[in-house]
């Protein structure tokens, strides 16, 4: 299927993973990154995938089609950088060398992870070798479609101002969710390998194609005001240039 609006698009995932029963708790998969039937196997597929094996910290979305993936990194000894929902308390970072084995699932689950998660300042943020990212819809070539609210391409634009490396991005989905076409913007992320149930997809995408930075035009004052770790790297942006 091909889409004019990345709405249109979204709608239509959302729809045909209703229709096809895909779509898993917690339900409706409509307005969210859907979690879908075949997680596991997706995580599965990616986590036997160079750039995953060779990556020693890896920054994986909240959502709960990747917590299956956000386990498997733990358990291959993997430092796992996690956003908490809608960046409202920045960056969680999971160590499996001070987190017991048996506690690893709970880790990874957003309703238990809070023993386990240790606050990242933005001055102490570890350098993170893999993103991997949630989507409502994807192609083959790579483009990204999120639910609509930008917090990949801010987290990713978080890094980039932090003088991180371009890393690949990399993410899990359903067959269902991988579309012909849709339209993308500026300060989207693109994805370098695309994981399913049954395989992986290369894109030909190269590692860290996405935003330079924060397209800091786009921000209100209240989207500082709700994600204070914006504010604090606006803040530290504009004392590095001499501004007041």
């Amino acid at each position: 299927m091909e889409f004019e609006e990345k709405q249109e698009a979204r709608r239509y995932v959302w729809g045909k993973m209703k229709e096809e029963k895909v779509a898993r708790f917690p339900f409706p998969p409509t307005g969210r990154i859907p979690n879908f039937s075949g997680a596991e196997e997706a995580a599965g597929r990616l986590v036997e995938h160079p750039l995953f094996r060779e990556a020693k910290i890896v920054k994986i979305n909240p959502d709960s089609p990747q917590r299956p993936l956000r386990e498997a990194a733990l358990r291959a000894g993997k430092k796992v950088v996690v956003p908490t929902p809608r960046l409202r308390e920045g960056f969680l970072l999971f160590d499996p060398e001070v987190i017991d084995e048996g506690d690893y699932r709970d880790a990874s689950m957003m309703s238990r992870w809070e023993p386990f998660g240790q606050k990242v300042s933005l001055e102490e943020f570890p350098v993170v070798d893999l993103i991997v990212t949630g989507c409502v819809g994807v192609t083959r070539g790579g483009k990204r479609l999120g639910k609509g609210h930008g917090y990949s391409d801010l987290e990713f634009g978080i890094l980039r101002e932090l003088g991180q490396p371009a890393v690949p991005v990399v993410t899990t989905v359903h067959e269902v969710q991988v579309l012909e076409e849709f339209p993308v913007a500026e300060h989207d992320v693109w994805l370098s390998v695309i994981a399913t149930p049954s395989g992986c997809v290369e894109t030909g995408v190269e590692a860290g194609v996405g935003p330079p930075g924060i397209f800091w035009e786009l921000l209100t004052e209240e989207d500082l005001e709700a994600m204070p770790v914006l504010a604090r790297l606006r803040a530290a942006d504009r004392d590095g240039q001499g501004q007041e």
